[in-house]
């Protein structure tokens, strides 16, 4: 993916920093906020979502009430055997609900993932079944964590 040189004036770089903040916002708040009328304020917004500085919204829901409390770090590490096995894995493992992220790395395993499910049983269930079963899958080494001191999307937005 090729990016674009952005030219980011300060308060575009506000803007941002307001909308990771509550991007429900309204025009009219931000507008206010950065010292702007609505229309240009809005058409700021606009041409960073069409540059892809901004790339979209979303709701941040509680995992607690959708039964994926349990957070897990997998390494995994491939097998090598074909030169096809890096790309069938990475299909195979977007396409999972339980994977929220997933990382292919350097070090002494290929991949690293971030996934939650609802409890240990259904950890063990997902590494076995699903996980274990993917393309190319030689070994993986578990991380449960036991407390979540910080979760956030957000990017630094320099001043």
């Amino acid at each position: 993916m090729e990016r674009k040189a952005h030219k980011l004036s300060r308060i575009d770089r506000k803007l941002l920093r307001l909308l990771q903040d509550d991007a429900r916002s309204s025009y009219v708040d931000l507008a206010r906020q950065v010292g702007l009328s609505t229309t240009p304020c809005k058409e700021r917004i606009k041409r960073m979502e069409r540059e892809g500085v901004i790339r979209g919204y979303q709701a941040t829901l509680n995992p607690e009430y959708l039964d994926a409390g349990l957070v897990v770090f997998v390494q995994i590490r491939l097998n090598r055997t074909s030169q096809d096995i890096f790309d069938e894995f990475k299909t195979s493992a977007f396409e999972l609900p339980e994977v929220q992220e997933c990382y292919l790395v350097s070090g002494n395993f290929d991949y690293l993932i971030k996934a939650r499910v609802a409890d240990m049983a259904a950890y063990r269930e997902f590494l076995g079944e699903t996980l274990l079963t993917l393309p190319g899958v030689q070994e993986s080494t578990s991380y449960v964590v036991m407390e979540q001191v910080k979760e956030t999307l957000a990017l630094p937005v320099p001043y």
